[in-house]
């Protein structure tokens, strides 16, 4: 099947990867849901607008804890390797990822469109300047816009918050652009982005779908369904693409 997914990569036009937080689990970085997610230790509500507007402190100190001192350890793995390769050797045209932790970039892929926003900014909730992460001494909580002294937050989309605009369109704009989309480590439960799949399916994408297990797009719309880690599963179709150069 891996063979087969090679075959129909090296014959299309426009691929696009699709990623959610199975190709970053590798990296140390847990999903939200499942078993081993974060919302079995954590209470999700710290993560709602309103409650941050109202409860920034204790939002931020879960935020900190979460986002910046233990993910922000996170490097990129050999997924995300494999796919800054094939965008380097021709093989990939844009990234969509509902992943937060900027690994894709990290690994080097240039073209990624951030369907929930970024943890590697911070945005003033009332003048939207953004700072990165890095610059901000989260030492002090919360942190403050040097401009006009309102509280920052992180510049990905919080429960109650619309999707960003420009991320948002291009995202469903490759499920027009696209011979391939190439699934890696999402269930299919986020919604809205867990439409996308199936909106390129409806432009007759063929679908090659890398999870270690089925997802609610294995036996809906799935053409190639590629079992196990994503690092491993990208490693070898890395390799083989890589033979036929």
């Amino acid at each position: 099947m891996i063979e087969k997914a090679a075959e129909l990569i090296r014959n299309a036009k426009h691929i696009t990867a699709f990623t959610g937080a199975g190709i970053s689990v590798e990296s140390g970085i847990p999903p939200f849901r499942g078993k081993n997610g974060l919302w079995n230790k954590f209470d999700p509500i710290f993560l709602d607008i309103d409650y941050f507007h109202q409860n920034p402190l204790k939002s931020w100190k879960f935020i900190k804890e979460i986002f910046y001192d233990f993910f922000g350890k996170a490097k990129p793995n050999t997924a995300h390797l494999s796919l800054s390769k094939m965008e380097e050797l021709g093989y990939l045209d844009a990234i969509i990822t509902q992943n937060i932790d900027n690994l894709h970039q990290q690994a080097g892929s240039k073209n990624v469109w951030e369907f929930h926003g970024t943890s590697r900014n911070l945005i003033c909730s009332k003048c939207k300047k953004k700072y990165p992460a890095k610059n901000i001494d989260l030492s002090n909580l919360p942190p403050k816009c040097k401009k006009c002294k309102t509280i920052l937050k992180p510049d990905f989309v919080f429960f109650g918050e619309p999707i960003p605009e420009i991320a948002g369109d291009k995202s469903f704009a490759e499920t027009k652009l696209a011979d391939i989309f190439l699934l890696i480590g999402t269930t299919g439960e986020i919604f809205p982005a867990s439409i996308i799949p199936y909106e390129a399916k409806k432009n007759n994408v063929k679908i090659i779908e890398v999870n270690i297990q089925p997802s609610n797009y294995t036996n809906t719309i799935t053409d190639i369904f590629l079992k196990g880690k994503a690092t491993e599963i990208m490693s070898k179709l890395l390799k083989i693409l890589m033979g036929n150069r």
